[in-house]
């Protein structure tokens, strides 16, 4: 299907299979594991590469195939490569161009797994590591070296939702021939494609958004052919963090309402955000779609709208942070995101813990910080689970003091 179509079409009918035998609608699911050849010779050629057709299920099966299409399509990217976790998409990026003696700069605000397979695991193999704050993209200019070969960031950040300029921060990468990793996985295609910007290869957690059910662990690779079939010929063959058919059977149908859900989290998002704003009991509000937020400056350029992930501060103390997380009713404590249930968590403690509390503190993650995945519900009444747990703090506050 032609890019040009809107990302509405895209997200329903881009890659789609056509099943001439019995004329499915629905994406038929090839839950095999191996294919039969015709004869030995066609299994060769396959295996060759001189034939087309699938061979075993690690190297590739229709139905994951289509997921793939579907993606690179709504990311404006030329192809993709599903993997079976979000962290498979971001090791399988990085490892399938990275050796020993290869220099790394990471923004030093990612997600805590990120950052433990950058710290702990690269630097375990002789590959450096630098991280730097990205909010000044000239951070980046005074790490580069010699040896340096890429650049992985995301924006906005989780958990504290800063945004980074991609138009600069790519400028810089291409400028210094670098490639550039950007994980998309909170914003998604429907808000923002970094690849407009030159961001070479975009890694998404098909778990959050893109499925949207929290049924499925997953991720997806977006990048040029060349850059995928590499990284799928290398670090996803050999280590094998490939994507089941079934998962790619349930991504691809929750991409189908992707647009109108984004649309729906960010709606509620914006009043929940607003709302924190101005109650009493919180100390600041962390959402990129409040005029108060450094990253506002971004919606409607380089992002349209600021998604439905909120952290903030509440006025209080750890203590009171999780005794605030604890009373809440409609927000379920889960550390992940882009579910249609809304979600609370707290990230020092949780999806942020393989910081040391000086990193974490170095990153802009406080240990009273809490971060919020915002569902689908109506908004009032999360507005309204959201008010009896902070009014509480209050009325705990004015025990305290009286």
């Amino acid at each position: 299907m032609s890019s040009s179509k809107h990302i509405e079409t895209q997200a329903i009918h881009a890659g789609r299979i056509n099943d001439e035998q019995f004329g499915s609608l629905a994406t038929p699911l090839y839950q095999t594991s191996t294919f039969i050849f015709d004869n030995a010779q066609q299994g060769a050629d396959r295996f060759a590469g001189e034939a087309e057709g699938y061979i075993y299920g690690r190297l590739g099966n229709p139905t994951v195939r289509q997921l793939e299409m579907r993606v690179a399509a709504m990311e404006d990217m030329e192809d993709a490569a599903a993997t079976a976790t979000g962290m498979a998409a971001v090791s399988g990026a990085l490892l399938a161009n990275l050796q020993c003696g290869d220099h790394i700069i990471s923004s030093n605000a990612i997600y805590g797994c990120s950052f433990a397979l950058i710290s702990h695991m690269l630097t375990k193999f002789g590959i450096e590591v630098s991280f730097v704050d990205m909010t000044n993209p000239e951070n980046i200019e005074k790490e580069i070296k010699p040896n340096t070969k890429l650049v992985f960031l995301e924006t906005p950040i989780n958990p504290n939702l800063v945004v980074l300029d991609l138009e600069k921060i790519l400028s810089i990468t291409k400028r210094h021939k670098l490639l550039s990793v950007v994980d998309n996985t909170f914003l998604t295609p429907v808000l923002q494609q970094p690849g407009k910007y030159g961001a070479d290869i975009i890694v998404h957690s098909a778990t959050k958004y893109l499925n949207g059910h929290g049924d499925v662990v997953a991720g997806i690779i977006c990048s040029n052919t060349e850059m995928i079939s590499h990284i799928k010929l290398t670090a996803l063959k050999d280590i094998g963090a490939t994507m089941s058919p079934h998962d790619a059977w349930l991504i691809t149908r929750g991409l189908k309402t992707l647009p109108l859900r984004m649309e729906r989290h960010c709606s509620n998002a914006q009043k929940i955000a607003e709302f924190l704003e101005s109650h009493k009991s919180v100390a600041q509000v962390f959402y990129p779609g409040l005029k108060s937020h450094p990253g506002n400056k971004f919606i409607g350029s380089q992002m349209k709208a600021a998604g439905g992930v909120i952290a903030f501060e509440i006025a209080s103390d750890l203590e009171g942070g999780s005794a605030f997380i604890n009373r809440m009713e409609l927000f379920s404590i889960a550390v992940s995101l882009g579910d249609a249930e809304s979600l609370i968590q707290h990230p020092a403690s949780m999806t942020h813990s393989p910081y040391t509390q000086e990193e974490r503190l170095a990153a802009g993650i406080s240990d009273t910080l809490i971060r919020i995945s915002v569902g689908l519900e109506n908004v009032d009444d999360l507005l309204d689970d959201l008010s009896q747990s902070l009014d509480q703090i209050s009325v705990n506050q004015g025990k305290n003091v009286a």
